[in-house]
């Protein structure tokens, strides 16, 4: 890698959140037609400290919260590496509350053309403030099935397995489809999911189906005895 460019990438990054190429991380740079294209760098630990820092806030609110996404994965043990934001559910009652004191504590507030969630931007890393999941609205009654877990030794509430599952699943379409993403998470949650609930709240989701079924075949989750039973009486 050539070092003069190496140096180029650090300026640009926030200086509360060095994110550096190393070795190994991916190939060249974007331009060459004959090499792969370097990989987004790990920002794990950048956006687990800003995990947290939203979290000191949320707390002080006063209102119920939850962490979901990617990092609630992380939270409850599933090895996933964290590149993208992350994501809090709130109620949209409260998002005045929740996004004035943000402010107030120097994270910058955009209101995205979406009407279902507030992004917040905070040294550096992506912050979305979520009022639906997959279309259905954040309830005080999701938040309260919420766990608390220590995410890198700060606790906050974390959606719990089922709920996360369901969130996750209801997402898929045909247009955004990926089960090799999911498949770890639903191995490494199998045990503490209720998967009977899982398969009615996505009852009617071709998607979800498709996956529950692939993780059947695959020996992750038991086989749907009702839908069996249906099958024989008919």
């Amino acid at each position: 890698m050539n070092l003069t460019e190496g140096r180029r990438d650090d300026a640009r990054a926030p200086l509360s959140h060095p994110h550096r190429l190393r070795p190994g991380d991916g190939g060249v740079r974007p331009g060459r037609a004959d090499r792969a294209p370097v990989l987004p760098p790990d920002h794990t630990q950048a956006i687990l400290e800003t995990t947290k820092e939203i979290a000191a806030v949320l707390k002080t609110s006063g209102c119920p919260f939850a962490l979901v996404g990617s990092v609630a994965a992380y939270a409850h043990g599933i090895p996933v590496r964290l590149q993208h934001d992350t994501d809090f559910a709130v109620r949209r009652q409260d998002a005045e509350t929740v996004t004035g004191l943000l402010r107030q504590r120097g994270v910058q507030i955009v209101d995205p053309p979406e009407d279902w969630l507030v992004k917040a931007r905070r040294g550096g890393e992506e912050v979305d403030l979520i009022f639906a999941l997959a279309g259905r609205p954040v309830t005080a009654e999701l938040l309260r099935r919420a766990t608390t877990l220590p995410v890198d030794s700060v606790h906050m509430p974390v959606l719990a397995p089922t709920d996360l599952m369901v969130g996750r699943l209801a997402a898929l379409s045909e247009h955004h489809c990926d089960f090799g993403a999911l498949l770890p998470l639903a191995r490494g949650l199998r045990e503490r999911v209720d998967w009977d609930q899982v398969r009615r709240e996505t009852s009617e989701k071709p998607m979800a189906a498709a996956f529950l079924y692939l993780l059947q075949l695959l020996d992750v989750i038991p086989t749907d005895r009702a839908a069996e039973g249906e099958a024989d009486d008919g």
